[in-house]
């Protein structure tokens, strides 16, 4: 999504300081920046650190990871002899700006290959408190051993497992295409077109292979709609807000050339088959990351 800014005569120069520190202008209008926010977001997080480590260093030691162009990972490891808690945490701070109905638009740099500008200037709709509900209203319809967050979290496992045997520049390319939320988008679309209580535990590898075989075939189609946007078929008990219902759908595979999408569904179905065989090569301790 793009934030464009609807400005009367005179604005540009009431606030020029904000249109010069988070604004470009991209085909004759004035655009809000998520790469400049997100840029100005990093700064001010790293000058608050000090103060951040300086309150809690009996307790945690806390550290920034920061990569141009993506969201910076606050990483908290507690002392060792602080008894009330001994998990570390990763977690992502990501700037957002607050649209109504529980949606946001992040500062999240967009998959796929755009044009520089285009990319600065775009932002990521984020409709997890809407994810969450269908999460709740699948919870009381599946099994109560239903297997399909089981299904994506193996799915996940391997992606990354066959990214760490595979050469730029596809490696890169692999991640985009099969994107967290491109797989938890094929999950949701093939959870309304299976019987819900075929999601039992007892039938994990054939919803596995089944997730697997969906999402190669929206590879070739090179069309994965987007779950939310413009989605008619969703459970009435799944209340969506007025600005998704009536959005135009989004194709998530939109931005990937044929070639890119082709070779994709190939290595995906060369993982699956050899899936075996893949956890155990990439699961010795000689991939293992610390």
């Amino acid at each position: 999504f793009a934030c464009g800014l609807w400005a009367g005569a005179g604005w540009h120069r009431r606030y020029r300081p904000f249109v010069d520190a988070f604004c470009v202008e991209l085909q004759g209008r004035g655009h809000l920046s998520s790469a400049l926010v997100l840029r100005w977001f990093q700064g001010h997080l790293q000058r608050c650190l000090g103060a951040v480590r300086y309150r809690l260093q009996e307790r945690c030691r806390i550290s920034l990871s920061v990569c141009a162009g993506r969201p910076p990972t606050l990483h908290i490891v507690p002392c060792s002899d602080y008894v009330c808690c001994h998990i570390s945490m990763a977690v992502r701070l990501i700037p957002a700006i607050p649209l109504g109905d529980a949606l946001y638009l992040t500062a999240l740099p967009p998959e796929g290959p755009l044009e520089p500008l285009a990319t600065e200037t775009l932002w990521d709709l984020n409709t997890s408190r809407q994810e969450q509900r269908l999460l709740n209203w699948l919870k009381e319809q599946t099994p109560a051993s239903s297997c399909h967050l089981k299904c994506l979290q193996i799915l996940k496992g391997l992606r990354d497992l066959r990214g760490m045997g595979l050469e730029e520049p596809f490696c890169s390319q692999w991640g985009q295409v099969l994107s967290s939320y491109v797989l938890k988008t094929a999950l949701f679309s093939l959870l309304l077109q299976v019987p819900l209580e075929a999601w039992d535990e007892r039938f994990l590898v054939e919803r596995l292979e089944d997730l697997v075989l969906y999402l190669r075939d929206c590879l070739r189609k090179q069309m994965l709609m987007h779950f939310f946007l413009g989605n008619t078929s969703l459970p009435e008990a799944v209340v969506l807000p007025r600005f998704l219902k009536e959005a135009a759908p989004v194709n998530l595979l939109a931005n990937f050339d044929r070639h890119t999408l082709d070779l994709t569904a190939f290595q995906l179905i060369s993982t699956w088959i050899q899936a075996p065989h893949v956890i155990r090569m990439y699961s010795s301790p000689r991939y293992l990351r610390p």
